[in-house]
């Protein structure tokens, strides 16, 4: 009789039915991770991980263990540049805008320094963020090294997910063969590849926030503020209340945000022409709903930074920043 494979535990682990299946501790998450990384774990192996976890739904040290497993891959050889804030981007966006990135790149030019990362293609009919860089003239890094040498220079850099980790964008492309989204959509968002201080996280199905939240704990992120964003991105949807689940120095809780404009209907964005993402950046195009989602996700990251005392103070200079932009920044333009 053949012996098992020895990542047939960690499936058992998970599929030995109702009474005796159990999660993993954050160590056992880890040490699977570690192997489906490394490339130890055959396919069927891996769709079965998969699914079952989905199945059950991932606990907050499942994903805390399998982050520790993705990090210890980093290549990070190059001098790691100090941030200040993470932003991740995983979902894509269907009815708006991305108007997120004008909230990161108001925040670079007032001196924050951030750090996105995100991937794009598993889900059609979406807006991503690289393309959309890539419409604006806004260049993706190649590397850690290139990440933080655009860092230094202005402040702002976006890195795919295949330079933090091909094997994790490999997994995350299995969605439309296995039909559904795995724990990596979680875990790539959690990855914090240069260990900024503060970390915003935007998630888009209801009951995933202390996920979020508890998990950035586990792994000793000290602030952390996590959002159900429009489509699944961290943005502020300006015309709801938005409850924020934070972690602050450590310590749990939660906060809600109000509305900021009376437009309870939001018309969906049939065109989706992230071109006038610019002409709204440089005043050429005004655009009430989107400048409300800038402001009040850039709020929300003021906050969560120590920039700003209260919702209100933050809302207040949120607006101050946006106003006081300048308008020929990163090279966007009409």
């Amino acid at each position: 009789m053949s012996e098992d494979h020895p990542f047939a535990p960690y499936v058992r682990i998970l599929a030995r039915g109702k009474t005796k299946s159990r999660p993993f501790t954050m160590e056992e998450a880890e040490e699977a991770m570690t192997m489906i990384l490394a490339g130890q774990v055959r396919a069927e192996q891996l769709g079965a991980f998969l699914m079952l976890l989905r199945f059950k739904e991932e606990t907050a040290e499942e994903i805390a263990g399998f982050v520790r497993a993705a990090r210890a891959t980093f290549d990070l050889a190059y001098p790691i540049p100090s941030i200040d804030l993470d932003w991740s981007s995983y979902a894509g966006k269907r009815r708006q805008l991305p108007w997120f990135l004008l909230s990161a790149l108001v925040l670079a030019q007032n001196g924050v320094k951030i750090l996105m990362h995100g991937t794009e293609g598993h889900t059609a009919g979406r807006v991503y963020l690289r393309g959309t860089m890539e419409t604006l003239g806004l260049p993706a890094s190649q590397s850690f090294a290139e990440a933080g040498a655009a860092i230094e220079r202005a402040g702002f850099a976006y890195l795919p997910l295949e330079v933090l980790s091909q094997p994790l964008r490999d997994i995350i492309n299995l969605r439309p063969i296995l039909g559904l989204r795995s724990p990596v959509h979680t875990v790539s968002r959690l990855l914090n590849p240069f260990s900024a201080p503060h970390i915003l996280q935007g998630i888009f199905h209801r009951g995933f926030q202390d996920t979020h939240q508890v998990a950035g704990q586990l792994l000793g992120y000290a602030n952390v503020a996590v959002f159900r964003g429009d489509g699944g991105e961290i943005e502020r949807r300006p015309n709801k209340p938005c409850e924020v689940f934070t972690c602050a120095d450590g310590v749990l809780g939660s906060e809600t945000w109000p509305t900021l404009i009376d437009d309870p209907v939001r018309p969906e964005d049939t065109e989706m022409d992230v071109r006038r993402l610019a002409r709204v950046w440089s005043g050429a195009e005004t655009d009430d709903y989107g400048a409300a989602a800038v402001t009040g996700t850039l709020a929300i990251a003021l906050k969560l930074m120590g920039r700003a005392a209260d919702m209100e103070g933050a809302d207040m200079e949120a607006r101050r920043m946006w106003e006081g932009r300048d308008r020929d920044h990163l090279g966007l333009a009409a």
